[in-house]
């Protein structure tokens, strides 16, 4: 049989297709649907198809014995083929820090357990990037740089051991609890309210801003402080196509998974956990990525759960790398300080983000925004619906300009919320939120519906939100806001007022109805305020409406 060049060619063309395989066909047609602004398909890593077992590399099981070498073993050898996927069996394989490589799969199969060493000498220091700020921190368990195609898979769960890095404060667990830490060693600070790691990571908290200490500047003057630079588990920078689908990730040291720089990124079908007291321990940071799927996973953690992020203050603003082209879909929330949270590191700045079909149970708030003075960036063309809350201790949606690093739970607990302040100079360090779009938002049962509040030098501009169906204890606090539009609200407010209004202006009211034994009362304050339309709702607004007396006449139209 006489076969031309063509045919050969077209034969080996075919097989090399054959032996590169995406690593999920998980497509919809619906994917990109009702999305409300353009951006590229979300592209699959691309793995050879071509596997080892990690037993293979003299890996050990029972926990006992440290597999670091075996994982890194078996990733040099599918590095060597090209790539491929390294399968994990079933078992508790207890390992150091992971190093990645390019075009590998790590397939964590139903029974395995990847638990990461808790001995802190195993992870060095390393240039990287943590709570927006650039700096040193250990190595996190897991960690690739400058990579192409990576991928999780299977259903197994990879540990952290957060357990040992972590400080915890007392209040936050059960005496139970409060003996079993105490009875890890570790110190107490003066006065027994909160236990830490080791004497070394009280001493340094002290300097920190936030979690970072930015006074300190070479690598020597970090390593002095080793025990308290905690790591996130999951850190990839730099890279491309990464996927995040099955496994559970668990019990992290900081935060869970931070993709930091990445374009082409999926986490979907996956549970994130950490335990509800962890201090700083976010499910998902996403920062400075670009063309971001997150879908059909769930998050109970110990701080805000699906976050998006793109850099902090000056070198947020000198990286200059926004946080762009997301959705975020069908998702449940536990546990958490926010449902779905945009900064407080915006500095990069966060556009085109699409948030659907979720559900937030119990989170401290559901959606959460927030920034300060000193940031600068520009959040813009935010589109959230269908989100579905329950009880929910503080505010169900909260804009919030004076972050100061607490929870609003605790923000709350010290007694203030609202801030009143004068107008600042408006820099580069002026942070703005603008053009927002919420919709289809049920809220059963939460200390507060919606506090909107941004800075009188820079007002939240062009917020709308619509079918919005809450039961709360109280209910719309705008401060400092330009062009809201609330519309067609079903409220039941329990507080003497349902809406405070203070130095707002071009608000709108429409279709505002109340339960009968709900308060529809309104307070406008400000000299500020005006272009207040309150007509075209069912409450008559007109008797119930009080008006400071530094309002300008003819502010509110009834």
């Amino acid at each position: 049989m006489k076969t031309n060049r063509k045919t050969l060619l077209c034969v080996a063309l075919a097989s090399f297709a054959l032996s590169f395989n995406p690593v999920s066909a998980q497509k919809s047609a619906d994917t990109y649907k009702n999305i409300e602004f353009k951006m590229a398909e979300v592209q699959e890593p691309v793995i050879p198809n071509y596997s080892v077992n990690l037993k293979d590399f003299g890996a050990v099981n029972g926990g006992y014995v440290l597999n670091t070498k075996a994982f890194s073993d078996a990733i040099d050898a599918l590095s060597k083929k090209g790539g491929g996927k390294l399968i994990i069996p079933p078992g508790i394989w207890l390992t150091g820090p992971i190093i990645l490589k390019s075009n590998i799969e790590l397939h964590a199969e139903r029974g395995a357990l990847i638990k990461f060493s808790p001995d802190k000498t195993l992870y060095p220091l390393v240039e990287t990037n943590f709570e927006g700020l650039n700096t040193w921190r250990c190595i996190s368990p897991i960690y690739g740089k400058n990579l192409e195609n990576i991928a999780f898979t299977g259903t197994g769960v990879w540990d952290g051991s957060g357990e040992v890095w972590r400080q915890v404060k007392k209040s936050k667990v059960t005496d139970s609890q409060w003996k079993e830490i105490i009875a890890r060693g570790g110190v107490l600070n003066k006065d027994k309210t909160s236990w830490y790691p080791s004497e070394v990571f009280m001493n340094a908290s002290k300097g920190a801003d936030q979690n970072v200490r930015p006074d300190l500047k070479t690598k020597e003057e970090f390593e002095t402080i080793h025990d308290f630079l905690r790591p996130v588990m999951v850190s990839i920078q730099n890279s491309k196509r990464v996927l995040f689908d099955g496994p559970v990730f668990q019990n992290s040291p900081a935060w869970n998974i931070h993709p930091f720089m990445v374009e082409d990124l999926i986490v979907r079908n996956v549970s994130v956990r950490n335990p509800w007291y962890s201090q700083n321990g976010d499910g998902l940071d996403v920062e400075c990525c670009k063309n971001v799927l997150v879908e059909n996973s769930s998050f109970d953690v110990g701080d805000d759960a699906i976050c998006i992020k793109s850099g902090k203050d000056k070198d947020g603003r000198e990286r200059g790398v926004p946080c762009e082209n997301i959705i975020v879909r069908n998702n449940i929330v536990y546990h958490g300080h926010g449902g779905v949270t945009v900064g407080s590191e915006m500095s990069g700045g966060v556009k085109n983000l699409h948030v659907s079909n979720c559900t937030f149970m119990g989170t401290d708030v559901g959606l959460r925004f927030k920034s300060a003075r000193g940031r600068g960036g520009v959040v813009e063309n935010i589109f959230i619906s269908d989100v579905f809350m329950t009880d929910i201790p503080s505010q169900a949606i909260s804009f919030n300009l004076y972050y100061g690093g607490k929870s609003i739970a605790e923000t709350l607990e010290e007694g203030g919320d609202k801030v009143v302040n004068k107008a600042m100079p408006v820099t580069v360090e002026t942070p703005q939120f603008k053009n927002i779009s919420i919709k289809n938002i049920t809220i059963k049962g939460a200390q507060q519906a919606v506090f909107l509040q941004g800075l009188p030098e820079m007002n939240l501009e062009n917020i709308e939100i619509t079918n919005l169906i809450a039961k709360a204890q109280k209910g719309f606090s705008i401060i400092d806001a330009n062009g809201i539009k609330i519309s067609n609200a079903q409220l039941d407010i329990e507080a003497k007022n349902a809406f405070e209004i203070y130095n707002t202006k071009n608000l709108s009211l429409k279709n505002i109805e109340f339960n009968p034994s709900s308060s529809n009362a309104i307070t406008i304050n400000g000299e500020a305020s005006k272009n207040i339309d309150l007509s075209g709702s069912s409450a008559n607004f007109s008797k119930t409406t009080t008006i400071d007396k530094n309002v300008p006449k003819k502010a509110v139209k009834f």
